[in-house]
């Protein structure tokens, strides 16, 4: 069999991989392979191979090879898209490690059309599934190759009533639930990346028991991205040089009891985050490639972005220093937490356009 799951939610693509692998119809005879550094040659013979003591053998792909950057865009499409020729005889380069990153864009078409050739030749004895991680033309020769001799499995992204109703059944498989405002607050907090998401619910259903309710307040206090909202507002306020607002955030902030220094280390943390985003943008990276390159979500880059914007990176360098020079006045107590944290306000973002 031949299955292949692809598209913007990568997560759901991998969480179906982990309920094949739990089938238990495998046992030991599980093999994995990376997409960059792929070997066609040894994939082939391992689907070939007989199961050892068990009645199915189960090969899987995780994500397919990429072009090496500075190939031509017009061929890159082409090996990504498939656009160009129908599967080929299985031919494909061997490579092993330290192949990643070194792909030629007739190395990654020839991978592609060897692997949708060798489709329909798959012994009955064994499972192959490649896990795309990403979205496919109609045109690539996996996704045909899938659609005829196997199965091919979209996963697109949640958006609205759909992430909401995921959010629900998967506070349901953790045996809690969870009611339509917390649902809110929490996807305004984390964003839309199931990842980040699932081990959100997770942490709150072991905080509110077997069969407990998640509400407002359980997310408002252990959900960190929900303090990292307060952060991007008042960072926001501070560009806009909207003291009254900034100052009104911060007093908020140290009435709920959280430290000063606590505060003073999340904004720290945002405008290290904001001078990267920056610099990262200006050497004309989109948002998709500053997430993955920096580690971050997506819509903390995009609400990074717009912030960033208000910024000069001479301006971000100077709200720095004087972070630093707050938090030495707060651990050396010169100041009051109060006090420092309006002069804080003050200070942050002189000049911000």
């Amino acid at each position: 069999m031949f299955l292949l799951l692809y598209g913007d939610d990568d997560y759901s693509a991998r969480d179906e991989l982990a309920r094949l692998r739990a089938t238990g119809e495998f046992d030991f005879n599980q093999d994995t392979f990376t997409g960059d550094e792929a070997d066609f040659a040894q994939m082939r013979t391992i689907c070939d191979t007989l199961p050892f003591l068990s009645e199915r053998r189960l090969v899987v792909l995780l994500g397919l090879p990429r072009a090496r950057r500075g190939s031509a865009s017009d061929d890159a499409n082409g090996a990504s898209n498939g656009e160009d020729n129908e599967p080929a005889e299985p031919q494909a380069k061997s490579t092993g490690k330290g192949k990643r990153g070194k792909w030629s864009v007739a190395e990654v078409r020839a991978f592609s059309q060897a692997l949708a050739a060798y489709a329909p030749h798959i012994p009955a004895t064994t499972t192959l599934a490649v896990v795309a991680d990403g979205p496919l033309e109609a045109s690539h020769p996996l996704l045909k190759a899938a659609k005829q001799h196997g199965q091919a499995r979209e996963f697109a992204k949640k958006k609205g009533g759909q992430l909401d109703e995921w959010v629900t059944r998967r506070a349901q498989v953790a045996e809690a639930r969870i009611t339509p405002e917390a649902i809110r607050l929490l996807v305004a907090s984390v964003g839309d990346d199931l990842r980040l998401l699932a081990g959100e619910i997770e942490k709150l259903s072991v905080a509110v028991g077997r069969g407990g309710q998640i509400g407002v307040e359980q997310v408002r206090a252990l959900t960190p991205q929900v303090s990292q909202s307060v952060i991007f507002d008042l960072t926001d306020a501070l560009a806009r040089r909207d003291r009254q607002r900034a100052l009104a955030l911060l007093h908020e902030e140290l009435a709920k009891g959280t430290a000063a220094q606590q505060i003073v280390g999340l904004i720290a943390a945002q405008t290290r985050s904001l001078m990267q985003v920056k610099a990262m943008a200006e050497r004309g990276m989109r948002a998709p490639q500053i997430a993955q390159t920096a580690g971050m979500p997506p819509f903390v880059v995009e609400k990074s972005l717009t912030l960033a914007r208000q910024f000069s990176v001479a301006q971000l360098e100077a709200a720095h220093r004087a972070l630093l020079e707050t938090d030495v006045a707060l651990k050396t107590s010169r100041m009051t937490p109060e006090l420092a944290l309006d002069l804080l306000a003050l200070q942050f973002g002189a000049g911000a356009r």
